[in-house]
C-alpha cells in the first residue's frame, strides 16, 4: 500500500462476529508441521506460541534493497511480512527471487509472510488483480514454498477488495483458500479484509467463522490493516476482542500511526491492545513510500530511523521491547526453563531535568540474552519504562528535581526473566537546558491542499554529546498554525513554535537526528521558516 485510498473518517466497524461458543478448532495433527493455528493462537511446530513484532518491507518495488532484511532483525523484529507481485500489476517476482528471499528471511532468522499486492483495492481500483489469480501465483511457486511450512506465512492477496461492494470479498476468499488446500499447500494461509484491509463495514468481522470454517485444515489467520478509521480506542479494541473472544486467529498486518487528511490513527492503543492480547503486529513500512510519513526508515538507513520509525522499535509496547524469535531458529524452546542471571546494578550518566541514562553489567544465560527490561520501582510496584537490547538505555519523559529508583531484568528468547537487579536511586536535575549544542535542521513541505500543508523537520545532532530534553524554537512568515504533530508536542503563540520531544524522539545521539511531523493549516502563501534554534543555540539550516 504505497498511496492510501481510504476515503472515510472515523467510521466504526459494523457486524458481529457468531456466537461466543464459535472458535477456531486445533488444526489436525498431520499439517501441524510448521507454523500452525490452535486453539485460536497462532503457534509453532513445537506448540510455542508465536506473536508476531515486525515490519512490511517493499521488495518489489525496490528489489536491491535485500539488506533491509538483515537491518529490521537487528532492531529486534521477529517477522518480515514481503511485498510480492503476481505480474498482473507490477513486474512479476520470480519462483527463483521468492525463493532468495525466503533463505535471506530464515538466515536472518526472521518469519517471513509473503503477499500478492496486486488485489489491492479490487472492485474500485479498475487496475486491481483477483485473489483467484493471486492463488494461481501461489500454486506456480509450490515447489519453492512446500518445506518451508516452518518458515513461511502465504498472505493470499494484499487488501483484497475496496470499498465498492465489500460483502463481494467472502465468497472468492473462501475459493481462493480452498485452491491453495486443493493444490497442497500447508502452509498458514493468512486473508486480508476487505475496505482496503480496514473492514470498517465488518464484512470480514461479520463472516470471519464461515470463512474460517471453509479451511478444513483450521491454519487460518485473519489480517486487519488499521488506519485513520480506527482513530479511537474503543474501535480498536472492539474489533480485535470480538475475534479473541470468538477463539478466532487475528493480527494487525498493516498499521499507521501518522495522521492524515483522513484521521489520526490511535497507534499507542493498536499496540498496547496487542500486546494485552498476545496477538502480532507488522508496521508499514520500513522504507521507500510515496508518502514518506510512513517510512520507518529514511532511504532504507537503519541509523536514520524517522520518528514513526523510533516509536515502533523502541517506544512503548515496540518490537525491542516485546519481540521474542522463533523457536525454529533455536534461540529457545520449550526445554529452556533457565532464566539468565541478573544483571549488575545499574549505573545513571548524563542526567539532565528529564532524560538519564543507565548502564549496568550484562547478564548471562546458557543459550543468550535478548533483551533487558528497565522498571521503576516505587514502593511495592513496578513499571517499565524502557527496553533494550544492549546493556545501555535512555529514560525519557522524567520530571525535574524528583528522585527515581530504577532497576534491570534481563530476558532470553524462550521468554525466561532474571531475577531483578539492585537498584539505583537518581534525582533529576532542578532544570535548564542542554549547553553549547552544535545542531543543524531540515525543513521540508511534504504535501499541500487547499488550505491545508504536511511539514517535516528533521533536527540532526552536530555536537560530539547527545541531545536530551530538547526544546526547538522556529517561527512562521505567513499565518500558518501547527494543527497536529507526532515526534513531539507543540505550543504556538503567534507565529512563533516551540516543540518538546516525544518521549521516543527525546535523544538526539552525536551525529544522528530525530524527525518531527505535522500537519498545519495555511493561507495562499506557505514560506518555511528560515530559522530555527535549539535549547537556545542557533542551528544551521539544510
Amino acid at each position: 500500500m504505497l498511496t492510501r485510498l481510504v476515503t472515510l473518517l472515523g467510521l466504526v466497524a459494523l457486524g458481529v462476529l457468531g456466537p461466543a461458543t464459535a472458535h477456531a478448532q486445533s488444526s489436525p495433527g498431520a499439517l501441524a508441521t510448521g507454523i500452525h493455528i490452535s486453539d485460536g493462537r497462532l503457534v509453532e511446530g513445537n506448540g510455542n506460541d508465536f506473536i508476531m513484532r515486525g515490519v512490511n518491507h517493499a521488495h518489489t518495488w525496490y528489489p536491491g534493497e535485500t539488506q533491509s532484511l538483515a537491518d529490521v532483525k537487528a532492531l529486534g523484529a521477529n517477522t518480515v511480512r514481503v511485498v510480492l507481485s503476481n505480474g498482473h500489476r507490477w513486474t512479476k517476482n520470480s519462483a527463483a527471487d521468492v525463493a532468495a528471499v525466503v533463505s535471506q528471511c530464515k538466515a536472518n532468522r526472521l518469519i517471513c509472510v509473503l503477499e500478492v499486492h496486486d488485489t489491492t483495492g479490487y472492485g474500485e481500483d479498475a487496475a486491481a488483480g483477483t485473489l483467484d489469480q493471486a492463488a494461481d501465483y501461489w500454486i506456480g511457486l509450490k515447489d519453492v514454498l512446500v518445506g518451508e511450512e516452518n518458515y513461511v506465512i502465504v498472505n493470499i492477496g494484499n487488501e483484497p477488495w475496496g470499498n465498492t461492494n465489500p460483502a463481494g470479498w467472502t465468497d472468492p476468499t473462501i475459493a481462493a483458500i480452498k485452491k491453495l488446500r486443493n493444490a497442497g499447500f500447508e502452509h498458514t494461509i493468512m486473508v486480508d479484509a476487505p475496505n482496503w484491509g480496514q473492514d470498517w463495514q465488518g464484512v470480514m468481522r461479520a463472516n470471519a467463522q464461515t470463512v474460517y470454517d471453509a479451511d478444513t485444515t483450521g491454519n487460518l489467520i485473519f489480517s486487519i490493516h488499521m488506519y485513520s478509521v480506527y482513530d479511537t480506542a474503543q474501535e480498536i479494541t472492539d474489533y480485535l476482542n470480538a475475534f479473541v473472544n470468538a477463539e478466532l486467529p487475528i493480527l494487525i498486518g498493516e498499521f499507521g500511526g501518522p495522521p492524515d487528511q483522513w484521521g489520526d490513527p490511535d497507534e499507542d492503543t493498536m499496540m498496547a491492545a496487542a500486546q494485552r492480547l498476545r496477538l502480532g503486529y507488522l508496521a508499514w513500512s520500513w522504507s521507500g513510500n510515496t508518502d514518506p510519513i510512513l517510512d520507518l526508515s529514511i532511504g532504507f538507513d537503519p541509523s536514520r530511523l524517522s520518528s514513526w520509525g523510533q516509536r515502533i522499535f523502541n517506544g512503548a509496547n515496540g518490537i525491542a521491547q516485546t519481540s521474542r524469535e522463533a523457536t525454529v531458529f533455536g534461540g529457545g524452546n520449550p526445554g529452556d526453563t533457565q532464566a539468565p542471571s541478573a544483571p549488575g546494578t545499574p549505573t545513571a550518566s548524563a542526567v539532565t531535568a528529564t532524560f538519564l541514562r543507565l548502564t549496568w553489567t550484562a547478564a548471562t544465560d546458557n543459550v543468550g540474552v535478548t533483551g533487558y527490561d528497565v522498571v521503576r520501582v516505587s514502593g511495592g510496584s513496578e513499571t517499565t519504562v524502557a527496553a533494550s537490547t544492549t546493556n545501555t538505555v535512555a529514560v525519557t519523559g522524567l520530571t525535574a528535581d524528583t528522585t527515581y529508583t530504577f532497576a534491570v531484568y534481563a530476558r532470553d528468547a524462550a521468554g525466561n526473566r532474571s531475577a531483578r537487579s539492585a537498584t539505583v536511586n537518581v534525582t533529576t536535575d532542578e532544570g535548564g537546558s542542554t549547553p553549547g549544542v552544535g545542531c543543524s535542521v531540515g525543513y521540508r513541505i511534504v504535501g499541500e491542499w487547499p488550505g491545508g500543508f504536511q511539514g517535516e523537520i528533521t533536527i540532526r545532532n552536530t555536537g560530539t554529546t547527545a541531545i536530551s530534553g530538547w526544546t526547538l524554537a522556529f517561527a512562521f512568515a505567513n499565518g500558518q498554525t501547527v494543527t497536529n504533530m507526532w515526534g513531539g508536542t507543540p505550543t504556538q503563540n503567534g507565529g512563533a513554535v516551540r516543540v518538546t520531544p516525544a518521549s521516543y524522539t527525546s535523544t538526539i545521539p552525536a551525529a544522528g537526528s530525530v524527525t518531527v511531523g505535522f500537519t498545519g493549516s495555511k493561507g495562499a502563501t506557505n514560506t518555511a521558516p528560515t530559522a530555527f534554534s535549539l535549547n537556545g543555540s542557533t542551528c544551521a539550516t539544510t
